[in-house]
């Protein structure tokens, strides 16, 4: 074992100390009560003698003191003096005249102080001396007195060293007393614990549990059997703990360095790959290339098939991936959400690279078999190399992700390389986020209004509302620009309110001035999910003392399959109300017959990437034909936009199309500007039907 476990103060010595300690003080505390005890006791024999002996002698030297007689006085003086502890006696008349007297010097010991101090140098008893004579006072005939002192010497040398002896019996017998005891004590306690103690040091710290405490010989069932059976246990804990401790350590680092959802690596572990990969790549003067992998999208596939069919679309994208990169040097894992990544390396050059993308895109786009159904997925895949586009992992990684973020803006199912540029964009559309959140308090939006026409009337009968953005630097920001970024930052639903209320005031003004038309307003996905958009839109229209037949909302699919339940609570509560609900772009997302029979939907409108090549595409014109046919069955109007061309707004008509809007009728206007418009389309209309009569 390590020194930190040598024993540096053994419990035996410091019993030993304590034990004799407490012995000798008692030991000392007993003998010093013995001490007191005895001296108390020399005292009072000491004054018990002196009057036996004052007592004894009385007689005689009453008879010598009455008489008058010296001689016997000296000879009851001279018996006294017999006692060697006798310093002084004196017989004596009652007016002080001494008859007979003597003295001894005082003995001389090294003790003397002290004996003194407890004893007194010397004690004297006097008596008087009398007869049976009875004076008139009834009081005895006083004839005189007899006086001795003793010396305290010779009684208190005994007493010292009689306390001399018990101090030291009573030291030896107490140290005796403690040594029996620390023999007891250590033969019970000590040594137990020193085996205890012996045993401990030998346990193996990795692992307790393999050098278990033996019960001490005769403690099996005292307390130090109950401390090794305690110990043992703990032992026994701390192991199991450390075993559960490196378990969730394991499941931490797994949860940390791997997607539980797919077994991939992380982004951490990922980055630190990539760290290792590069350090390679810089010895050996490679290159590497990084692709970011994004499912196009994801996010409706969840709400329109469930999660759990997206996270076996994930899964199984990621066995793919993993497959592929047993064959291949390729590293894959899993971003975020329904981001991959891959890291390939070495690669010769970018077109070797851009095969590789290539390769990954037809890998995404494989059929997924989900139960009995087969899905068509794609992906959009940013890709940034070493060394050219970046030097350190993060911002590699950084680069590719924000590469396939712009592609994912411009298209679907297609990979974009990296460019410097790419920073620059990115930069811009922080930019222009930032100038967004300001632009509605700067009064930088207006609405502009295309013109919605009866096929079959050929009038004017609505307006669509867009939203415009004029920047006070860049001028006019296109809304495919900054309306996703609305919806991403939250502040569409401040906008979206801000049209609603500028297109209802405008179409109260048109109604006022004699031209009542029905305005078509966009309902972001973000504003639908609102709690309070019902009442905020009523609000509006009761603000601007607006018929709700008036005003129509139009959403596109994926904004209302978010989350269908709310979404059909609150459109058929609007529709109640009167207003009207469209189907924006209709057959560009996941288009179901289930979801069209449960909304409140009067309109359908076509979106103008399928009336482009109306007429020129056969799909294009077969999706559009559905569509009016799916409308007609449906009961619901079909609305084109986009319309461009006199072919495409006859053909329309033909196929039964009710409304249509586009460049061919005209662009967006101002308000003042589509009022004149519509002046001049009804004119000219008119004009038209008075030539047609003539004829």
């Amino acid at each position: 074992m390590t020194d930190e476990f040598s024993v540096q103060r053994r419990l035996g010595y410091r019993i030993l100390r304590w034990v004799l300690s407490a012995a000798i003080i008692a030991g000392s505390l007993l003998s010093v009560v013995q001490i007191v005890s005895d001296a108390r006791y020399v005292s009072s024999e000491l004054d018990h003698h002196a009057r036996q002996t004052v007592e004894l002698v009385r007689e005689a030297a009453t008879q010598s003191i009455f008489s008058l007689d010296e001689a016997l006085a000296k000879q009851v003086i001279a018996g006294l003096f017999g006692q060697q502890e006798l310093h002084e006696a004196i017989i004596a008349h009652p007016d002080g005249e001494v008859l007979a007297s003597h003295q001894r010097t005082l003995s001389d010991t090294p003790y003397r102080g002290l004996t003194d101090w407890i004893f007194d140098r010397t004690r004297t008893y006097t008596t008087e001396l009398h007869r049976n004579d009875i004076l008139a006072s009834g009081k005895p005939v006083i004839y005189g007195q007899l006086s001795v002192t003793y010396d305290t010497s010779p009684a208190a040398a005994a007493w010292l060293e009689r306390s001399a002896l018990t101090f030291l019996v009573g030291i030896l017998r107490a140290v005796i007393v403690g040594l029996v005891l620390f023999v007891v004590v250590h033969w019970l306690m000590t040594k137990p614990l020193q085996i205890l103690v012996r045993a401990l040091t030998e346990v193996d710290p990795d692992h307790p549990d393999r050098h278990l405490l033996d019960h001490p010989r005769g403690h099996n069932t005292d307390e130090l059997g109950v401390l090794v059976r305690v110990i043992n246990n703990l032992l026994v804990s701390i192991q199991e703990s450390r075993r559960q401790h490196e378990a969730a350590e394991n499941r931490a680092n797994q949860l940390i360095r791997y997607d539980q959802l797919t077994g991939l690596p992380s982004r951490e572990t990922i980055l630190s790959t990539l760290g290792t990969t590069l350090e390679e790549c810089r010895a050996n003067r490679g290159r590497l290339a990084v692709y970011c992998c994004g499912i196009d999208d994801f996010k409706s596939i969840n709400e329109q098939l469930g999660y759990q069919t997206g996270d076996s679309i994930l899964q199984t994208m990621a066995e793919r991936l993993e497959e592929q990169g047993s064959r291949q040097r390729i590293i894959a894992g899993r971003l975020s959400g329904d981001q991959f990544v891959v890291i390939a390396n070495p690669v010769e050059d970018q077109y070797e690279a851009a095969e590789l993308a290539e390769f990954l895109l037809r890998l995404f786009s494989e059929p997924v078999r989900i139960d009995e159904s087969s899905l068509h997925i794609t992906a959009t895949i940013g890709v940034a190399m070493y060394p050219t586009d970046a030097a350190e992992p993060d911002h590699l990684l950084q680069h590719a992700e924000h590469t396939m973020t712009l592609a994912k803006a411009e298209a679907t199912n297609h990979s974009r390389f990296y460019i410097a540029s790419v920073d620059q964009e990115i930069r811009a559309r922080k930019q222009l986020e930032k100038d967004l959140s300001q632009a509605l308090n700067n009064h930088e939006f207006h609405l502009v209004y295309q013109p919605q026409i009866s096929l079959q009337s050929e009038r004017i009968i609505g307006a669509e509302a867009l939203l415009r953005w004029t920047h006070p630097e860049r001028g006019m920001v296109p809304p495919d620009q900054f309306i996703p970024l609305s919806e991403l930052n939250g502040t569409i639903v401040d906008i979206g309110q801000w049209v609603l209320d500028e297109a209802c005031r405008q179409a109260a003004a048109w109604a006022a001035s004699g031209m009542p038309l029905r305005i078509a307003v966009n309902l972001s996905a973000v504003q639908l999910r609102q709690p309070d958009i019902v009442g905020t839109i009523l609000a509006t229209l009761g603000r601007h003392e607006i018929p709700p037949g008036r005003l129509e909302l139009e959403i596109t699919e994926t904004g209302f399959m978010e989350n269908l339940e709310d979404a059909v609570e609150k459109l058929r509560q609007l529709n109640s109300a009167g207003i009207n609900i469209a189907v924006d772009d209709f057959g560009t997302g996941y288009s179901s017959l289930t979801y069209l029979k449960r909304m409140p939907v009067q309109h359908l409108k076509i979106d103008k990437q399928f009336i482009r090549d109306l007429l020129v595409n056969e799909d294009d014109t077969r999706i559009a034909n559905t569509i009016i046919d799916l409308g007609r069955s449906l009961n619901l109007a079909v609305i084109a936009e986009g319309v461009e061309t006199h072919e495409q707004e006859f053909y329309l008509r033909q196929r039964g199309c009710q409304i249509a809007q586009g460049y061919y009728f005209s662009r967006p206007l101002a308000p003042d500007v589509f009022r004149e418009f519509v002046d001049s389309f009804h004119g000219k209309l008119e004009e038209n039907m008075e030539n047609q009569q003539y004829k």
